[in-house]
């Protein structure tokens, strides 16, 4: 019995897709790195074009002592951020020297019916040492519809002043059926170090 093999030789010569074949994955719209900024905002690009967008978030640094890592949205270009939401949220934790670990709802990771600043990162706060920092993502699905509210997931790793390590679940949705346009990402006080990157999903 011969062995068939197939010949791909045409296939590495390819360096473009036809513009009627997807590509698939994430494409990068807009990347933004802080330095003791008070916050990090995208008003521009989100819109229609994906139904779904995701924003990683890289060594996101607190320089105020104790604070809590925070997001709203606008639905007017960020000309105002407070749009009405409500959420959920529970971690896993581990501390450093396997004094304390667990899994857990964090009561005060969530909102009810609230224009406040939503916690991605909760539980013991950031410190502002240099071994204290977040990294994670956040999917926001189809911000531009005007017909349903308007869903988010997050998943965040992050060390706090307790030496510990949390992985942190918020999520939630932003009751409105207006098309949200912006988002701020904020320390809940104080300025903020770290790279943000928005990607479309497609």
């Amino acid at each position: 019995m011969a062995l068939n093999f197939a010949n791909n030789n045409s296939l590495s010569a390819i360096t473009t897709l036809p513009a009627s074949i997807s590509g698939g994955g994430m494409t990068l719209i807009s990347e933004q790195t802080a330095s003791s900024s008070s916050t990090i905002d995208f008003t521009s690009n989100i819109d229609s074009t994906y139904d779904v967008y995701c924003f990683k978030f890289i060594n996101i640094h607190a320089d105020t002592d104790n604070q809590a890592f925070t997001f709203q949205t606008s639905t007017n270009g960020g000309s105002s951020y407070g749009v009405t939401l409500t959420s959920t949220s529970f971690l896993a934790y581990h501390n450093e020297s396997d004094a304390g670990s667990g899994l857990f709802y964090a009561n005060g990771g969530d909102l009810a019916q609230s224009t406040s600043f939503q916690q991605l990162c909760f539980s013991d706060a950031l410190g502002n040492g240099a071994d204290e920092n977040a990294c994670g993502e956040l999917y926001l699905y189809n911000p531009s519809s005007t017909t349903f509210v308007k869903h988010y997931i997050a998943r965040f790793s992050h060390n706090s002043q307790g030496d510990t390590s949390h992985d942190s679940f918020p999520a939630g949705y932003f009751n409105t059926t207006s098309a949200i346009n912006g988002i701020q990402f904020k320390m809940a006080s104080g300025t903020i170090d770290g790279t943000i990157k928005m990607y479309g999903v497609l």
